[in-house]
């Protein structure tokens, strides 16, 4: 079965909160987004152009400062339409992960091979900057419990993913200090 393009699903869903332009779409998809979907600046503009196109989305320009002319995205009826179809369906299957500390430790065959304390390490390091991070973002974005309820969806998805960054690094941590013993 061909995979759906969710990438534009995802910008509908941004634009039915708020008015956004190019730039500030692949802020998102750099800091808060980023963190559980990715998209880039080659992928992000031309769908924004195929939407408008197909009357999901309409823009209009506006001069920023002195001289920056900024366009600005907007949701029009048809694509909240097609937003709450897509909001309506079942979740698609799960996709293989790319991960490439599994993909290496999948192909290491002994136990003693000094690649595996290294490995560990730098998994470690990896996972707990992601937790330190996510937990900075968890601080500065709900303090409060309106905060949280004013954005409920986004702070169930930081709370499981800071979950998920505890588990793993919890994981490793157990696993070198099996390995050594």
């Amino acid at each position: 079965m061909a995979q759906k393009n969710i990438l534009k699903y995802i910008i509908l869903g941004l634009l039915n909160h708020k008015e956004l332009a190019g730039y500030d779409l692949k802020k998102l998809f750099e800091g808060e987004v980023g963190d559980f979907w990715s998209s880039n600046h080659s992928q992000i503009y031309p769908e924004l152009r195929r939407m408008e196109e197909k009357g999901l989305i309409t823009s209009h320009s506006e001069t920023v400062g002195t001289k920056l002319e900024k366009k600005y995205y907007r949701i029009t009826p048809a694509g909240q339409e097609i937003l709450s179809a897509w909001m309506h369906e079942p979740l698609s299957s799960l996709v293989p992960s790319r991960d490439e500390f599994t993909m290496k430790l999948y192909l290491i065959d002994d136990p003693r091979d000094p690649l595996l304390a290294q490995l560990f390490r730098e998994e470690i390091a990896r996972h707990q900057k992601k937790y330190d991070y996510l937990r900075s973002r968890w601080e500065a974005l709900f303090r409060t419990q309106e905060d949280r309820l004013k954005h409920f969806g986004h702070s169930l998805i930081l709370e499981q993913a800071i979950e998920r960054e505890r588990q793993r690094l919890q994981w490793l941590v157990d696993t070198k200090r099996n390995m050594i013993q």
